[in-house]
């Protein structure tokens, strides 16, 4: 389908394509020997759109909360892999401690969320995920190491955003230029 500009106006890419395009740069960023978690793009890419927008104000937000959320499974793994058998290496005793380091580490995560700072509580659950799902999945340059699995996935969580602005810069829809302004501006003043 061939998009028709207007008098006046100049012609867009679709956002189909140009969200395609950036998608498949990712094959780049994934492949090879890193082995990065580049579906972490696409999470907080999302988590953009669904916080109302590649503005600013909202990308700085994501860029607090998802790397604090990551933190805080990190933590979660630190503690189970020191104490996870603390109590025996059977399935309830392994579990049952498990549970108990989730339990106080999520309190604390969302008690942080109290903060303003880190106000945005469901990035950082988002981080939180990207973590377990990058040292669990297997992924970054040494799947072995946690903490090249943290910093993997804080740098894939920190692009997702920058996708979200490239491609609404490159291909604004009419109704999306007019709602990311109405949710931007809504944004900035609960911010306030």
């Amino acid at each position: 389908m061939t998009v028709k500009p207007r008098i006046g106006t100049k012609p867009r890419i679709p956002a189909e394509i140009s969200a395609s395009i950036l998608a498949a740069t990712t094959a780049f960023i994934g492949g090879g020997v890193l082995h990065l978690p580049v579906w972490g793009i696409f999470i907080s890419w999302a988590a953009t759109h669904l916080a109302g927008g590649p503005r600013l104000s909202i990308m700085k937000r994501l860029w607090v909360a998802m790397p604090a959320g990551s933190t805080f499974a990190l933590i979660v793994i630190l503690l189970d892999k020191q104490f996870g058998t603390i109590l025996g290496d059977g399935y309830w005793a392994t579990c049952g401690v498990l549970a108990v380091i989730i339990f106080v580490v999520n309190s604390a995560l969302m008690y942080t969320g109290r903060t303003k700072l880190f106000s945005l509580v469901p990035g950082m659950f988002m981080g939180f995920a990207s973590m377990f799902a990058t040292t669990f999945g297997g992924f970054g340059p040494d799947p072995q190491n946690v903490f090249v699995c943290w910093i993997a996935t804080i740098a894939m969580n920190f692009l997702g955003p920058i996708y979200s602005w490239i491609r609404v810069r490159v291909s604004p829809e009419r109704d999306e230029v007019a709602h990311l302004r109405d949710l931007s501006i809504k944004a900035d003043e609960s911010a306030s």
